[in-house]
This record gives C-alpha cells, sequence and structure tokens, in this order.
C-alpha cells in the first residue's frame, strides 16, 4: 500500500529577530549639555548629529555638529530626554560608544568612551579605531 502526501508540512516558525543593539549611550552629563545646547541654539535643532571623519595625526577624529533634520540614513539614538544622530558611516565605528561631558577649568568637550578605539594621538585630538566586531 502506497501513501500519497499532502506534501504539506508544518510551518516553521520564524526565529526571534534579536533586538538592535543601542549604537551609543549617554551619561547624565552629556545629556544635560545637549539639552542645554538644544535649548540655547539660535535655530531649531533636533538634537546632535555624531560622526567620525578621517584625518589628525591618529587617522580618525570625532564630529559633534548641530543637526537641524533627521535623515532618513541616521541611526536616532534617544537617551535620557534627548536625541542624537549617528551618521550612518560612523555606526560600525561608534558601537557600544558611552558619550560623556567633561568641564574644567581649562577645557569642556564631549568625551568618547569607545570599546573600538585602538589609540589615540598625544594631543587628544584624533584616534584610530576599528569596527565594531558584530556576533553573527
Amino acid at each position: 500500500m502506497t501513501q500519497i502526501s499532502s506534501g504539506s508540512t508544518p510551518a516553521s516558525t520564524p526565529k526571534p529577530r534579536r533586538p538592535r543593539p543601542q549604537v551609543m549611550r549617554l551619561t547624565d552629563a552629556a545629556a544635560q549639555r545637549i539639552s542645554e545646547l538644544t535649548n540655547r541654539a539660535d535655530s531649531e535643532i533636533v538634537g546632535l548629529r555624531v560622526g567620525v571623519k578621517n584625518g589628525g595625526c591618529a587617522g580618525q577624529s570625532y564630529t559633534v555638529e548641530y543637526a537641524h533634520d533627521v535623515r532618513p540614513t541616521d541611526e536616532v539614538v534617544e537617551d535620557k530626554g534627548v536625541k542624537i544622530l549617528v551618521d550612518p558611516k560612523a555606526v560600525l565605528f561608534l558601537l557600544g560608544t558611552e558619550m560623556d561631558y567633561k568641564a574644567d577649568k581649562m577645557q569642556a568637550q564631549f568625551v568618547f568612551n569607545n570599546p573600538n578605539q585602538i589609540s589615540a594621538c598625544g594631543c587628544g585630538e584624533s584616534v584610530e579605531l576599528r569596527p565594531a566586531k558584530i556576533d553573527g
């Protein structure tokens, strides 16, 4: 006796998607400073745009500028009530980074605590970064 299969097999359940990691996080000091900057800006801004550019003695440097709009390719990070927009070309270099704000008698600046940073130049203006390793 021959059995004929109907051809139907139990539908496989799709694997649940792993949540996307947040590219960056902010310290309280960084969030407070971003809030101050956005509130006192001359024109309406939606947050700060963060990126990485080539140049400097170590090869790369961080960029921070006012963001007047959200671009379709921006990675939007909302943390502690403020918004930062990460340039898509910088995402792999900034993955896992904590953005802080430090002020002392001589200077005030955003500081990036980046696990992808290999080295920095002596003057502190540029860094060497490697792309983050993504677990498959």
